[in-house]
């Protein structure tokens, strides 16, 4: 073969996985900013709700990662809902007020 052809062919086959390698790197940064999210969501929560779980968006807004926060207030029998809102960029999050089972499910 000669080593134009071959020169060629490796160039090609370099460029056909390029897609594959960003894809990978895609998923990679898209875990890592979910578990960030979750890390601080929890964080943010762990002072006012027991036991908190954090059911996340898997890609949110453009600007925005979402959650839902989800527990018992500490000394509570009820379950609340928070949404924690992640900035993408600053890596910060803030909780919004507590969402009752009634007003999720459109009582209040």
């Amino acid at each position: 073969m000669p080593s134009f052809n071959r020169t060629a062919l490796a160039a090609f086959a370099m460029a056909s996985l390029m897609p594959v390698l960003a894809l990978a790197s895609s998923d990679d940064a898209w875990e890592e900013m979910r578990a960030d999210m979750t890390k601080k969501c929890l964080a943010a929560a762990a002072d006012s709700i027991e036991a908190p779980r954090a059911v996340v968006d898997p890609f949110g807004a453009q600007t925005y990662g979402l959650a839902l926060i989800i527990g018992q207030p500490k000394g509570a029998e009820s379950t609340v809902t928070h949404i924690c809102v992640y900035d993408k960029r600053a890596k910060t999050v803030e909780l919004g007020g507590e969402l009752t089972e009634e007003m999720i499910k459109g009582g209040e």
